[in-house]
């Protein structure tokens, strides 16, 4: 309830997730479209800023961020290696920046209800001395698709024929037609990559030079115009 607008039936996102996985709810996919993988930068609204008086100011923790979503539908067999394949890519982002970072496997007293596997990924702010979370990346499983109802049929596999026990050809195999399987549920992945607020103060921290001037990160230079220290 804390995310509604004015009573009405519409609702501020936390994180581009739930508008991306919900363009299939009630849906039965193929499994030869999967896996299905989404990016998208959204403003997101979080009500816990400066929660128990820890950063209520700052970029660290505000009411509303924007942030680049990472969201896969994948099978149920693929799921595993697809969760590391998408934390790869938030990895690979602060690596752009050449950011000091830690990837940190959460334990299941720390991960979210809906999930069932995460890393977080923690990145070095010399201003705190103290790595802080910038991306956290998840696999909740058929959680959110038995929720919205998204399942996939896979793909029917030829059974193993049968000999003819009524040919005269010495045992020749009769060829037996698959069978439709019936539709299973989803898995959903999804991962920051990243918040833009906590990166940008990652950037300011980690390339301030001692006159105050911060040099820009070289992957980003052609989007600063070429421009190398801000002064």
């Amino acid at each position: 309830d804390s995310h509604q607008c004015n009573g009405e039936d519409a609702f501020l996102i936390p994180t581009a997730e739930v508008p991306l996985t919900n363009m299939h709810r009630d849906s039965i996919l193929e499994e030869s479209q999967l896996p299905i993988s989404y990016v998208a930068l959204t403003p997101c609204f979080r009500a816990e800023a400066g929660s128990y008086g820890r950063d209520t100011r700052g970029l660290i923790r505000t009411h509303q961020f924007s942030k680049v979503e990472l969201v896969k539908i994948t099978t149920s067999d693929t799921s595993v290696d697809q969760h590391e394949l998408l934390t790869t890519h938030a990895q690979k982002c602060l690596e752009a920046l050449e950011l000091s970072y830690r990837k940190v496997r959460l334990c299941s007293g720390d991960i979210g209800f809906a999930a069932r596997h995460c890393y977080d990924l923690e990145v070095w702010l010399p201003g705190s001395k103290e790595y802080r979370e910038i991306s956290s990346c998840s696999n909740t499983g058929d959680f959110q698709a038995r929720r919205m109802n998204l399942r996939y049929r896979p793909e029917a596999k030829e059974e193993e024929p049968a000999p003819d026990a009524n040919s005269n050809q010495g045992g020749k195999k009769k060829k037996k037609k698959a069978k439709k399987p019936k539709p299973v549920f989803c898995h959903t992945i999804n991962g920051s990559g990243l918040a833009v607020g906590r990166t940008l103060v990652a950037v300011l921290e980690n390339y301030q030079m001692p006159d105050g001037s911060v040099v820009v990160p070289e992957v980003l230079r052609p989007y600063m115009g070429g421009i190398e220290v801000l002064k």
